[in-house]
């Protein structure tokens, strides 16, 4: 095995390890939050445990991509972006929902467990923090990572605007708030992703989507080429 096999053997292990640690977080923070927001009827936290489920999705996604050819790594973050749109659509619905038919959340387990859920990913953005400059499934996790944290401090501003106004209406904002931020952070991955595709060489690409175990049967041409 030479030198360069070694180092990048290293650094897939490395981001393995991390994504596994983050999976997990998340994970557990989704049951935790989308339980205690049913029973606080408070739709930013539901709001936020899909946020959570999204980004437990990506970062399982990241995690198969981990090793494999550019390409793969590519549709990895691509099928990211799109999975978080969709559930911050589902997020968006859910105020509406909420909106008309009405809700009574509860402020201080909203406080509570949206500080709960910002020293969560203030761990996971620590961690992955390392890798934001690296390859486009790592660059996904961190763009999602960090709107998680921006998305817990909303909660908790929420939560401190209800009981101060004695209004639902502050969780319905930081509600769509939410959902306007994952979706926006899967419009960016899906545009970082389209920008690899189209810097990496089509001599990279033609060669790795033939290999086998890349899912593809054809070669990925670019729309110039097809044209």
């Amino acid at each position: 095995m030479t030198g360069c096999d070694c180092e990048i053997e290293v650094k897939n292990k490395q981001e393995s390890k991390v994504l596994i640690i983050l999976l997990s977080i998340n994970a557990l923070m989704f049951f935790t939050e989308i339980i205690l927001g049913i029973l606080s009827e408070s739709t930013a936290l539901i709001a936020d445990s899909l946020d959570m489920l999204a980004d437990a999705s990506v970062y399982g996604i990241g995690l198969y991509a981990v090793g494999r050819p550019v390409i793969v790594k590519i549709r990895a973050a691509h099928l990211s972006g799109i999975f978080q749109m969709i559930l911050g659509a589902s997020v968006a619905v859910d105020v509406l929902r909420r909106l008309i038919w009405g809700s009574e959340p509860e402020s201080i387990l909203m406080i509570a467990v949206g500080l709960a859920a910002l020293i969560a990913n203030v761990i996971c953005l620590i961690l992955i923090s390392k890798h934001k400059q690296g390859e486009v499934h790592m660059r996904a996790s961190w763009i999602f990572s960090r709107n998680d944290v921006i998305a817990n401090f909303g909660i908790i501003i929420g939560g401190g605007l209800v009981y101060w106004l004695g209004s639902r209406y502050p969780d319905l904002i930081i509600g769509m708030i939410i959902s306007i931020i994952v979706i926006h952070g899967g419009l960016q991955i899906i545009q970082d992703s389209n920008n690899e595709r189209n810097r990496t060489p089509c001599t990279t690409v033609r060669k790795e989507s033939m290999k086998p175990g890349t899912g593809s049967k054809k070669p990925w041409k670019r729309k110039s080429e097809a044209a």
